[in-house]
């Protein structure tokens, strides 16, 4: 199984545990405001994503990264516009992020991969 199949997987079956507890209001608004957050506004969601993609470079947040990743790829972001992300991340959050820029690059050419794959 690929690192994109695992990591969409996994996020799908605990989003649903983690959204069916009982009296979960404040995840689930923190939910909703996420997901608002990345509509298409005065930016685009693309670039919006890009955003959130070096915030959680930044931030260091692996799961983070490979979702904002994935929007990326999903909205046609190209490898130059995601390699100038990476550059962006490690010269805001410093060479802590580099090990982070790795496992991103390796996602983003599964998702690549992924993709010649299936002849899109």
């Amino acid at each position: 199984m690929s690192k994109v199949d695992e990591f969409n997987r996994y996020r799908s079956r605990m989003n649903e545990k983690m959204l069916a507890a009982p009296n979960n209001k404040i995840l689930k608004r923190i939910v909703s405001v996420d997901t608002i957050a990345y509509e298409a506004g005065a930016l685009d969601a693309k670039t919006k994503e890009m955003l959130g993609l070096v915030a959680s470079m930044v931030l260091k947040c692996d799961d983070c990264i490979f979702y904002h990743l994935q929007k990326c790829y999903e909205l046609g972001a190209s490898t130059e516009e995601v390699m100038e992300v990476f550059g962006i991340a490690n010269l805001v959050g410093g060479t802590i992020v580099i090990p982070h820029t790795r496992r991103a690059l390796e996602f983003w050419e599964e998702l690549e991969a992924g993709a010649n794959a299936e002849g899109k």
